[in-house]
This record gives structure tokens, C-alpha cells and sequence, in this order.
């Protein structure tokens, strides 16, 4: 049986991973940095993992829903909360995946969210907000990369790789 939140936390990783080469090799071929409106959608997009960890972990985030990252640092994020976040998903029984946590957001509201729905969550966020860096980048004169979940899969497809690992 298909685990989809396991294979959604691997493309998120995946989708994450494409678009940091891609800002990289932007960087490369145009020698300019990476425009500060997308580097600030797609720190977003990193502290929210951190973040949604440290909820899921019952650990203090050390980031800010909205706080900006230079490149090198949304690097270092990726690689850091990556893995904790699939080994998270990963790990996760029946009793974990209906289990509730209260948390309180940015603007200090509480919530209660049963952790299959934040499972849910993460690479749908993330995936809005990548949808968002693309136009951001069209916008700048730059080119978006195709970050989709099916161009995964025929990436995997193609490499001979399975789809649920990293």
C-alpha cells in the first residue's frame, strides 16, 4: 500500500531541492542575486517546516513565519529540517496520524490540528507558495522551474528511481 504522506513529504523535499538548484543556477548565469520578494516566499515556505516541526515535536521553532533568508541560509534550512520532517511522516501509526495538537500561529490565535491534516498541509503550503516564487520570477525577467508533483514522478520514473525515496 502507498504511503501519500510519505510520498508527499519526499516531493515536498524533492520540489524544495529543484527550486534551490534552480535559484543557484539563476544566480550562476545571471550574476545577480536572487530578487529579495522571493527569497522572501520561499523562506516562508522553510520556516513554515521548521516551524510546523517544532509543533509536531513540542520544540520551540528558532525562526519566524515571515522572517527572510539569504540563500546560502534557505540551503542550510532545507538540509536541516528535511529529514526530520520525512522522518516525522515516516514514523507516524494510526494513533500519531489522529492525534491533535494545540498551537498557537503567528498572530497568537490557538489551534487545534490533528497531525494528518498538517501532514496534508505542508506540501500543499509549500506548493502554493513555490507557485508563487515561479510567477514572482517570470515577473523579475527570470526563469520559473516546473516543480509539480506528476514532473516528480516522470523524473523518478525516468531515473528508474522509486518515488519514496530520498
Amino acid at each position: 500500500m502507498v504511503n501519500t504522506n510519505e510520498k508527499l513529504a519526499i516531493y515536498n523535499v524533492w520540489a524544495n531541492e529543484t527550486l534551490l538548484r534552480h535559484l543557484d543556477k539563476t544566480v550562476a548565469e545571471t550574476g545577480q542575486p536572487i530578487p529579495a520578494n522571493i527569497l522572501r516566499l520561499f523562506s516562508h515556505v522553510l520556516n513554515a517546516q521548521y516551524i510546523w516541526v517544532g509543533r509536531l515535536t513540542n520544540t520551540p521553532s528558532p525562526v519566524k513565519v515571515w522572517q527572510e533568508h539569504a540563500l546560502e541560509e534557505l540551503h542550510r534550512m532545507h538540509g536541516e529540517t528535511s529529514a526530520k520532517w520525512v522522518g516525522i511522516v515516516r514514523a507516524a501509526d494510526e494513533t500519531e496520524l489522529n492525534r491533535t495538537i494545540t498551537y498557537t500561529n503567528s498572530a497568537g490565535d490557538a489551534f487545534t490540528s490533528v497531525v494528518s491534516d498538517i501532514f496534508t498541509h505542508m506540501p500543499v503550503h509549500a506548493n502554493y507558495h513555490r507557485g508563487q516564487v515561479a510567477i514572482k520570477m517570470r515577473d523579475a525577467g527570470l526563469t520559473p522551474i516546473n516543480t509539480d508533483f506528476i514532473t516528480y514522478c516522470r523524473e523518478m520514473d525516468a531515473q528508474g528511481k522509486d518515488h519514496m525515496s530520498l
